[in-house]
C-alpha cells in the first residue's frame, strides 16, 4: 500500500486487532483470544531475547495466522461437518501422529450419513490424511497472500507460510522444522494453544500442555522457558484492543484514506470466502452503495461504502454449513445468522473510526417496517446510510447464486425491490436509487426527498439539529439571506410550518443519523 494521502486516524493495527475479534468467531473461541495469544507470546518473547525491532513482526503474524481458515471454511465443513466446532476442538489436540489422526477420524463425515461417513474415513484411512495436508498447505499460502497485499514484507510472508509446521516436521510445509521456523511463529504457536488451556484450566493447566507438546509441535526451549516464567506472561492485563495496542507505539502509525480503504478491501475479500457462493459481494455491495449514496446527497459516501465492506464480517461466527445449506435453515441455524449482525458491531466498536462504519453496516438486515434484525428497529430509526446498504445488500444477493437456489436476473431481482418498497420494507427513494446504480431501471436521482436539493438537505440537518439562520451560513460559508431562502423552500416542499416538523421530516426520510 502506497503512504500517500490525508490521514484516516486509524492504524493498520487497529483493522487487524479489530478483524481478530471476527477471527475468533471462527476458531470458535471468545472474542480476544487472538489478541490475548499475541501478549502472551509478546512478553514471552521478550524473555527469549525476541529484538524489539521483530515485535511488530509477531503482532502481524498474530493477526493474520488464522483469516487462511476463513478460506477454507467450505472444504472443512464438506469434510468435517461445523468448520467452528471443529477448530474449536482442536486446541485440545495435538494434531500429528496418532493423535492427529484420531482426531480426524472422529471427525470425517460427520453431515454426509452413515455411508459418506464410512467413505469419508476409508479415503482418509487411504491417502494417510495428504487431503487434509494440502488444504492445510492451502490455507497458509492464502493468507501470506493477504500479508503480501497489505505490504508487511517477506519476513512476515515467509512466517506466516510456516504457521502450520512443527518442530518435530511433521507438519505442513513437509520437512520444515526446528529452528527453521520464524522464531515469531514459534512463540504464537505457544500462545495460541496455552491461551485456551489457561483460559480454560488456569496457570497448572497451561504449562501441562506446553510439556507435552514440547519437542513435538513446541520449540522444547521456548516450551521450557514459558513454564518458568507462566505466571508473568499469563498475568491479567488491559482487554481492548486499544488498550493492547498502546503498549507498542511502533503500531500506531495512522494508515492514509487510501490505505484503510485498500486495507478493508483485502479483508472483506477474505471474508467472502467463508462461502463458496460470495465471492465478490462486499466489494460488490461496496460499489452500489456507494453510487446510490452520492446520487441521494448523502454526506458521507465514503463511510457509506467502508460500511457496505465490512458488513458482513459478523458471518465469521456461522458455520459454512449453515452458510451453503441447501435446504431451509432450522429455528437454531437462523438465530446464528441473525446474531451476526451484531458481531459486526461488536467487532468494530473498539476503534472509533470504525466503530461508526460498524454501526451503519449492523443496520444492513433491519427494515422500515421493524421487521429485520437484529435490533428490530425501523422508520426512523434506520439512517438513509444503512437504508441504502441494507437495499444494495439484498441486490446483490438476489443477483448472486446460493445453495438453495440460483441467481435472479437484474429485472427480477429490481420487481422484487420494488415489491418490498411498497410493502414497507425497503425505503422507495434507497431501492430507486440502487437499481438507478445497478442500471436495473431506478431512476438516478439527483434530489433527496420532496426534491430537496443536495444543499437543501445540509440546511435541514443543520436545523433539525437547532441551527439557527446566522449559524447556518456561518457553517455552510453562505450569506444570511441565502440561508433563510433555503429555509423557507425546505418548509414549502416539505410542508412543514416549523423546526420541529421540518425535523420530524427529516427522520422520517432517514436525513438525521441518530448514530451521530
Amino acid at each position: 500500500m502506497e503512504p500517500s494521502g490525508r490521514g484516516s486516524g486509524v492504524s493498520l493495527a487497529q483493522v487487524l486487532a479489530s478483524y481478530s475479534l471476527a477471527i475468533d468467531l471462527g476458531l470458535g473461541q471468545p472474542l480476544e483470544h487472538v489478541l490475548r495469544a499475541w501478549r502472551i507470546a509478546s512478553r514471552l518473547g521478550r524473555h527469549a531475547g525476541l529484538p524489539d525491532a521483530e515485535q511488530p513482526q509477531l503482532f502481524h503474524v498474530a493477526m493474520l495466522a488464522w483469516v487462511g481458515c476463513i478460506a477454507d471454511a467450505p472444504e472443512v465443513a464438506a469434510g468435517f461437518g461445523d468448520d467452528i466446532a471443529f477448530r474449536a476442538d482442536s486446541y485440545a489436540a495435538d494434531l500429528a501422529g496418532p493423535a492427529g489422526m484420531a482426531f480426524f477420524l472422529t471427525r470425517a463425515g460427520r453431515t454426509a450419513g452413515p455411508v459418506g461417513r464410512t467413505q469419508a474415513v476409508a479415503r482418509m484411512l487411504l491417502t494417510g490424511g495428504n487431503n487434509v495436508m494440502r488444504g492445510i498447505q492451502g490455507h497458509c499460502l492464502t493468507t501470506s497472500v493477504l500479508a503480501d497485499d497489505l505490504a508487511l514484507g517477506d519476513a512476515v510472508g515467509t512466517a506466516l507460510r510456516q504457521f502450520f509446521a512443527r518442530w518435530d516436521g511433521r507438519g505442513v510445509p513437509s520437512g520444515v522444522g526446528g529452528t527453521e521456523i520464524a522464531l515469531p511463529v514459534r512463540l504464537f504457536h505457544i500462545g495460541d494453544v496455552v491461551e485456551v488451556h489457561h483460559r480454560r484450566g488456569g496457570v497448572e493447566v497451561a504449562r501441562e500442555v506446553a510439556r507435552a507438546r514440547s519437542g513435538r509441535q513446541f520449540d522444547p526451549e521456548l516450551a521450557a522457558l514459558f513454564c518458568e516464567v507462566a505466571d508473568e506472561v499469563l498475568a491479567p492485563e488491559a482487554s481492548d484492543a486499544a488498550g493492547l495496542l498502546s503498549t507498542e507505539p511502533v503500531l500506531r502509525h495512522p494508515l492514509s484514506e487510501a490505505q484503510l480503504d485498500h486495507a478493508l478491501g483485502a479483508l472483506a475479500d477474505f471474508t467472502d470466502l467463508r462461502s463458496a457462493y460470495r465471492g465478490g459481494h462486499c466489494r460488490g455491495v461496496a460499489d452500489l452503495a456507494g453510487a446510490a449514496a452520492a446520487t441521494l446527497g448523502i454526506r458521507d459516501v465514503t463511510a457509506v461504502r467502508r460500511a457496505a465492506l465490512v458488513h458482513d464480517v459478523g458471518l465469521h461466527g456461522v458455520p459454512a454449513t449453515i452458510l451453503d445449506k441447501p435446504t431451509s435453515l432450522s429455528a437454531t441455524e437462523w438465530e446464528r445468522v441473525r446474531a451476526s449482525s451484531y458481531y459486526t458491531e461488536r467487532v468494530l466498536a473498539g476503534t472509533p473510526a470504525l466503530a461508526r462504519i460498524g454501526a451503519v453496516a449492523s443496520l444492513v438486515h433491519e427494515r422500515m417496517d421493524g421487521s429485520g434484525y437484529h435490533r428490530g428497529v425501523g422508520g426512523s430509526g434506520i439512517p438513509m446510510p444503512s437504508r441504502v446498504l441494507a437495499v444494495a445488500c439484498v441486490f446483490r444477493s438476489m443477483t448472486e447464486p446460493r445453495a438453495h437456489r440460483e441467481a435472479m436476473t437484474p429485472k427480477k431481482a429490481a420487481d422484487t425491490l420494488k415489491a418490498e418498497a411498497r410493502a414497507g420494507r425497503l425505503d422507495a427513494q434507497a431501492v430507486d436509487a440502487v437499481l438507478g446504480a445497478a442500471g436495473a431501471g431506478g431512476r438516478r436521482r439527483t434530489v433527496g426527498p420532496a426534491g430537496l436539493t443536495s444543499r437543501e438537505v445540509e440546511v435541514l440537518r443543520l436545523i433539525a439539529r437547532g441551527a439557527s439562520t446566522r449559524e447556518v451560513a456561518r457553517r455552510l460559508d453562505i450569506g444570511q439571506r441565502t440561508a433563510g431562502t433555503h429555509i423557507e423552500r425546505i418548509y414549502t416542499k416539505t410542508g412543514a410550518c416549523s423546526r420541529s416538523t421540518a425535523t420530524l421530516f427529516a427522520l422520517r426520510h432517514g436525513l438525521l443519523d441518530p448514530l451521530e
